[in-house]
Formats: C-alpha cells, structure tokens, sequence
C-alpha cells in the first residue's frame, strides 16, 4: 500500500510535525513499506494459533507484599523547592 503525499502531510499534521519535502519523501518511503508489512502478516494462517493476552503475567511470579518503611519528612523535603514546616510550599492556585 503506497501513501500519497498528502496522507503522509495529514499525518504529520496529526502529530504535530513540520517536515521538509525530503523527510516527506523519506516517510512516505517508510510508512508505506511498513504498511505493505502488515499486509503481509494479514495474509498468514493463525486460526490455529491460541490467542494470548496479558504477555505471559500468568506465569510471571509476582514479589509478595510487604511494609517497608518510607523516607523522613526531612529527607522528602530535602529538594523541595520551597518548603514549610513539614509540607511542601506552592505557589496558590488561586488569588
């Protein structure tokens, strides 16, 4: 599937990019031999392949939970711009 110039500007539009004709040329050349790609995979046989979701989290083992202590009120507010007492200072929202 071969894209046209124009559908490689709406796409740039889309994603908010400002190309030169050559980058133009460049992605055209690109998107489309991605798209002609997928076409290809479109064409395999996988109804006899089992459908899988979540990549494998079903065999993953997962670290069991535990209480850990936190960091200080000191050592939070340590690189904080600004600070008062033990909170964090901000600018107000509104005045």
């Amino acid at each position: 599937m071969s894209l046209t110039k124009e559908e490689v500007e709406h796409i740039a539009t889309l994603a908010r990019l400002d190309l030169t004709d050559n980058q133009k040329t460049l992605y055209r050349q690109q998107l489309s031999a991605i798209l002609d790609y997928m076409a290809k995979l479109r064409q395999l046989d996988t109804k006899d392949v089992p459908p899988t979701s979540g990549g494998g989290l079903s065999q993953m083992p997962l670290r069991a939970d535990e209480i850990r202590p936190g960091l200080s009120t000191d050592a939070l507010l340590k690189n904080a711009p600004q600070s008062e007492g033990d909170q964090f200072k901000i600018p107000p929202v509104f005045e």
